[in-house]
C-alpha cells in the first residue's frame, strides 16, 4: 500500500496533469440546480428520461469505473446525486482517472432514472472545479478518534452526519432564541468585548494590551454591566447574545470562550423571568425539534414542558445533602464540613466559594429534569436584590437540567448604595487573593447613582442549551471550534486517552 507521502505525490502529479488542460480551481462554475433541486425538477417533469438538463456541483463521495462507462456520486449541502459519464459521448472521459475522492465536480447534463431506480445525470460536459491533495476520511468507517475530530472539525463534519446535525440545530436554536426576544419586544444590542473592568460574574478574566493607548483591557466575562447601563439611559427591554471569555479550566463542561445570552427587562422581577424562560426553552424545543420531550440514546429522557419544578437553595442542599449552610455561617466551620464530606476546596477559599462546591456535588448531579433553585445567599450574589423580609438571601434563580446549570436570573439590585457597599467587600476579597471575586466598576456604579428602574436579569449559556436539546455530554461536541490543549507529545489526546488503535 502506497505510504501518505507518495499518495500525496500522486495528487499533485494529477494536479499538474489537470493544470495542463485548464484551471482545476476556478473562480466561477455554472449551478443552475442544487442536487435536491435537480431531483426534485425530475419528479415534477414527470420523469421524462432527458427533458430536463442541470448542472450541478459537489464533492466526489464514491466512484464506480467500468471501462466504457463510470459512475461517480457527488454531494452539496442539500443531498447526493448520482452521475452518469459514457466515454463515447465525452471528449474529457479518459481524465476522469485523475479525479479521486473529495474533489469537487462541475458536471452539466440530463436527467434519468437508472434500473435500479436511481435518479442519475448523463454527463454531457464536466470539469474538475477543485482538485483536493489529501484523502478523506473513510466515509463508511466514519471519523471517531476525539483528538482529531476536535482538532480537524471540517474533516468530522464530512464524515460524520450527527456533527453536521448538531452544528445546523445549534444555528436553528440561537435564531429561534433571538426571534423570541424580538417577538417579545426586546431590543439586541452590541456591548463592548474589551472593558475596562471585567465585572458581572465571578470569574477569572483574559487580560490583553492595546498599544495605540498603552493600557491594558480585559476581555469580557459578562454582559451584565454594560446592558445595565443602557437601563439607566432608557431602555426597558434589551439583550444580547454575544462570546464571553473567562481564564478557566478546559472540561467537557468548559471553554474559555463561550456563547452566553443575557437579557434585561425594566420593571420585571426574578419571577417574572423565570416564566419567561419556561416559555423560552419549551418554545425553542417546540421550533426546533419539534416537541418538548427529550429522547436521546445516551441521556435520560428530559420533558421541557412548563411549569418546571421549584425549589430553593436552602432545601434543595439539606433534601440532597443533610446540609443547612446556616448552621455553618463562618468560613473554617464550612470548610471543616467541607473537609469531612471530602469535597476538595482550594486553600483559602471564601465561605461562598466553600458553599458552592458542596452544591455543585451534592445537589448539581440529582437535578435531571428541568428544576428551578431560588433564593441565593447573598454571599453568593453580590448584583442581585436582597429579599425583603431576609436580608442574607437575595432574589435569584438558577435552571438546571441533566445536572448543570441553564439559566442564572436576578432581581436586579439597583439600590446604589448597597451596590456599592457589595463591590467594596468583592473588592477586598480579590486583594486578599480572590481571583474570581468581582471587580470594582466605579462607572458602573456611577451610572446607577443616576438611577436604574426595577429589573429582572436573565443570563443562559447557549452552548449549555444546546447541550441540553441536542443530549450530548460533552461542551466540545457542540462547539465547532473548541479550545484544546497544546497537541500531546505522548500519544495521547484531548481527553487523556490513547489515540484509537494504540
Amino acid at each position: 500500500m502506497p505510504s501518505e507521502h507518495e499518495l500525496f505525490q500522486q495528487r499533485l502529479d494529477k494536479r499538474a496533469r489537470l493544470l495542463e488542460a485548464g484551471d482545476p480551481y476556478p473562480a466561477r462554475v455554472r449551478r443552475t440546480h442544487t442536487t435536491a433541486e435537480a431531483i426534485a425538477a425530475f419528479v415534477a417533469s414527470g420523469e421524462a428520461e432527458g427533458a430536463v438538463e442541470v448542472s450541478v456541483v459537489g464533492r466526489v463521495t464514491a466512484q464506480r469505473m467500468m471501462g466504457k462507462a463510470a459512475f461517480l456520486d457527488v454531494r452539496d449541502a442539500t443531498g447526493r446525486i448520482q452521475l452518469h459519464f459514457r466515454r463515447d459521448a465525452l471528449a474529457n472521459y479518459e481524465d476522469l482517472s485523475l479525479v479521486d475522492l473529495g474533489d469537487f465536480l462541475e458536471v452539466t447534463g440530463t436527467l434519468f432514472r437508472t434500473r435500479t431506480g436511481e435518479v442519475t445525470v448523463a454527463a454531457t460536459a464536466w470539469r474538475v472545479i477543485t482538485k483536493t491533495l489529501l484523502p478523506l476520511p473513510d466515509q463508511w468507517a466514519g471519523l471517531k478518534d476525539p483528538e482529531t475530530r476536535a482538532r480537524q472539525r471540517y474533516l468530522d463534519l464530512l464524515a460524520n452526519e450527527r456533527s453536521m446535525t448538531i452544528a445546523t440545530q445549534r444555528a436553528q436554536i440561537v435564531s429561534a432564541v433571538r426571534r423570541f426576544f424580538l417577538n417579545r419586544g426586546f431590543l439586541e444590542v452590541e456591548t463592548p468585548v474589551l472593558q475596562d473592568q471585567a465585572g458581572g460574574a465571578a470569574a477569572r478574566p483574559f487580560t490583553t494590551h492595546h498599544n495605540a493607548l498603552d493600557r491594558d483591557f480585559f476581555l469580557r466575562i459578562s454582559l451584565e454591566l454594560h446592558l445595565k447601563r443602557l437601563l439607566v439611559g432608557g431602555f426597558e427591554k434589551v439583550f444580547e447574545v454575544g462570546r464571553v471569555f473567562r481564564n478557566e479550566g478546559v472540561s467537557f463542561r468548559h471553554n474559555p470562550e463561550f456563547t452566553l445570552l443575557e437579557s434585561y427587562e425594566a420593571y420585571a422581577d426574578y419571577e417574572d423571568v423565570a416564566r419567561m424562560v419556561e416559555a423560552l426553552i419549551s418554545g425553542v424545543a417546540l421550533e426546533v425539534l419539534g416537541g418538548t420531550n427529550l429522547v436521546h440514546a445516551d441521556s435520560p429522557d428530559v420533558s421541557l414542558a412548563p411549569p418546571f419544578a421549584r425549589t430553593t437553595y436552602r432545601a434543595a442542599l439539606i433534601e440532597h445533602a443533610g446540609i443547612d449552610y446556616r448552621d455553618y455561617p463562618t468560613t473554617e466551620a464550612l470548610a471543616a464540613l467541607a473537609h469531612d464530606r471530602r469535597v476538595p476546596i482550594a486553600e483559602g477559599a471564601s465561605w461562598g466559594t466553600i458553599l458552592d462546591a458542596l452544591m455543585s456535588t451534592f445537589v448539581e448531579p440529582k437535578l435531571i429534569q428541568p428544576t428551578f433553585i431560588f433564593d441565593y445567599p447573598t454571599a453568593l450574589s453580590p448584583l442581585a436584590k436582597k429579599k425583603v423580609d431576609d436580608p442574607d438571601t437575595v432574589e435569584r434563580f438558577e435552571l438546571f437540567a441533566l445536572g448543570y446549570e441553564i439559566a442564572n436570573a436576578y432581581s436586579e439590585l439597583n439600590d446604589p448604595v448597597d451596590q456599592r457597599a457589595r463591590m467594596v467587600e468583592q473588592a477586598a476579597k480579590r486583594a486578599e487573593g480572590d481571583d474570581e471575586a468581582e471587580s470594582m466598576d466605579e462607572d458602573f456604579l456611577i451610572a446607577l447613582e443616576h438611577g436604574m428602574p426595577p429589573a429582572g436579569g436573565l443570563g443562559i449559556g447557549i452552548d449549555r442549551l444546546v447541550q441540553l436539546l441536542t443530549g450530548e455530554h460533552s461542551l466540545r461536541e457542540v462547539l465547532l471550534f473548541p479550545a484544546l490543549r497544546e497537541r500531546p507529545r505522548d500519544g495521547t489526546n484531548i481527553e487523556g486517552t490513547p489515540p484509537e488503535g494504540q
